[in-house]
C-alpha cells in the first residue's frame, strides 16, 4: 500500500506529507520540533474526486456571489434517509461555515442571560465554554464510567441537573474527546427527558461516519417526530473527509418557528458558505465513499496501535477503546506524566496533544491524541512518550 496511489484505487494514507507550507493550524501551533497530534484534523489527502472538483471549479476563474446549491441538498437529503431512514427535507437544512458558530448561534437564539446551557464533560472545549461564550448560566452534567470504561450518561442526577431555567442540552455523540456512539436506548431517554421538561437539544453529530467496527450511528432526531422538532442536528463533511478548512457544515431544523429565526440572513451571527465550500461538499458526499472505505481501518488499526501502546509500553497511562472519532483519550492520572500530561509531554517527549483541562471537569490529568496521521508518524510520538515515561 506504501506505493499506492488514488489511480490504482488505493489511497496512501502512510505518506508523510509536510503541511508546515500551507499556514496549516495544527501544524503552526508548537515549534518544528514537536510531532503535532492535538486539533482534529487529518495529516492524509482528501479524495481525488473531491480535489478535481475544486481544481474545475477554479478554472473557471469567476468568484462570485452564491447561494445553497439544490444538489447539495438533494444529495444530503439522500444520504440521511439510506444511512438512517432519516426522512429530511430540503428546506430543513441550514448551512453554515462551521458547527461552532452554529452551536454558538443556536445558544444566542434560545438563551439569555438568566437562562442555563446544559454540557456533559469532559467535552470538545467549544462546547464546554458555550454557556459562557453566550453569557448564558453553565450547568454541568459530567459523564459516568461504565464497568468496561466506556462513558455513560448519568440519568439519575439528570432530573436533578435541569433547572426551569434551563434552555439547551448540549450533545456530542460520537462524544469528542473519549470517542462514545450512544445508543438509541439512551438517546431516546435523554430526548424524552428534555422534551418533557422543555429542553431543546443541540446534537452536535459531526464525527458520524468515523464509526470503527461494530458500531453505528443514530441521530437523535430520527427516533421520531417529536424529538425530531425538539433537536438541532450538526453535521458537516469536514471531519469525514478532512476539509475543515473549506468552512461548509450545515444544520437541520425540523421546528419551522425556530428554523425561522436561525435562517435569517439579516442576523448578526450569519455566515455564508463560500463557493468552493459548497463544491467541496457535494462531491465529497457524492463520490468520496471509496476513499472513506479505504480510510476508516487505516484509522482503526492506528487506534488499536495506540492501545497497545498505552498497554505495553506507557506505563501507568490507560485508555478506554473509541467506538468512533479519530481521537484517544488518554488517562495520565496515575503515570509519571502527572499532573501536568500535557506540559510533561510536550517539554521532555516533544509530542504536541490537547490539553485535557480544556476539555472541562473530568479532564484534568488527561490528554488527547489524535491518531489520524501516518502510521509512522504516530509510531514515532509513541515512541517518544514512551522515552519520556522511562525518564
Amino acid at each position: 500500500m506504501a506505493n499506492a496511489t488514488p489511480l490504482d484505487g488505493l489511497y496512501d494514507f502512510d505518506e508523510l506529507i509536510e503541511r508546515r507550507p500551507t499556514d496549516s493550524t495544527k501544524w503552526h501551533h508548537f515549534g518544528p520540533e514537536v510531532l503535532s497530534l492535538w486539533t482534529a484534523d487529518m495529516d492524509f489527502r482528501g479524495p481525488a474526486p473531491v480535489q478535481e472538483a475544486l481544481q474545475q471549479r477554479v478554472a473557471h476563474g469567476i468568484f462570485g456571489y452564491c447561494f445553497e446549491p439544490p444538489m447539495l441538498r438533494r444529495t444530503i437529503v439522500e444520504r440521511l434517509a439510506a444511512l438512517y431512514s432519516w426522512e429530511v427535507r430540503p428546506e430543513e437544512i441550514l448551512f453554515q461555515t462551521g458547527v461552532v458558530g452554529g452551536l454558538y448561534r443556536l445558544c444566542h437564539a434560545v438563551a439569555g442571560p438568566q437562562d442555563a446551557i446544559l454540557m456533559m464533560p469532559p467535552v470538545y472545549p467549544p462546547i464546554a465554554g458555550a454557556a459562557w461564550h453566550n453569557g448564558s448560566v453553565p450547568q454541568e452534567l459530567p459523564l459516568l464510567a461504565g464497568p468496561d470504561g466506556q462513558a455513560l450518561i448519568d440519568f439519575d442526577r439528570l432530573e436533578q441537573t435541569i433547572t426551569p431555567q434551563t434552555r439547551l442540552l448540549i450533545l456530542c455523540n460520537p462524544h469528542n474527546p473519549v470517542g462514545r456512539v450512544f445508543l438509541p436506548s439512551e438517546l431516546r431517554q435523554l430526548g424524552q427527558l428534555c422534551l418533557r421538561r422543555g429542553v431543546l437539544v443541540c446534537s452536535d453529530e459531526i464525527h458520524c461516519d468515523l464509526l470503527f467496527t461494530g458500531q453505528r450511528h443514530t441521530p437523535m432526531a430520527s427516533l421520531g417526530p417529536d424529538l425530531a422538532r425538539n433537536t438541532v442536528t450538526f453535521m458537516a463533511p469536514s471531519k469525514t473527509f478532512n476539509m475543515p478548512g473549506l468552512r461548509c457544515s450545515f444544520a437541520i431544523v425540523q421546528d419551522p418557528d425556530l428554523r425561522r429565526r436561525l435562517g435569517n440572513p439579516h442576523s448578526l451571527e450569519f455566515a455564508e458558505v463560500n463557493t468552493l465550500g459548497f463544491v467541496a461538499a457535494q462531491a465529497s458526499y457524492a463520490l468520496g465513499g471509496p476513499w472513506l472505505a479505504q480510510l476508516l481501518p487505516y484509522l482503526e488499526a492506528n487506534r488499536n496501535l495506540v492501545q497497545s501502546w498505552v498497554e505495553n509500553e506507557l506505563p501507568g497511562m490507560k485508555m478506554t477503546l473509541p467506538q468512533a472519532t479519530y481521537l484517544a483519550w488518554l488517562d495520565c492520572r496515575h503515570s509519571a506524566a502527572a499532573p501536568d500530561p500535557y506540559r510533561f509531554f510536550l517539554e521532555r517527549a516533544g509530542v504536541g496533544l490537547a490539553d485535557g483541562r480544556e476539555f472541562g471537569t473530568g479532564g484534568e490529568g488527561f490528554v488527547r491524541l489524535n491518531f489520524a496521521c501516518p502510521r509512522a508518524r504516530l509510531q514515532e510520538a509513541l515512541a517518544r512518550m514512551a522515552r519520556a515515561l522511562a525518564g
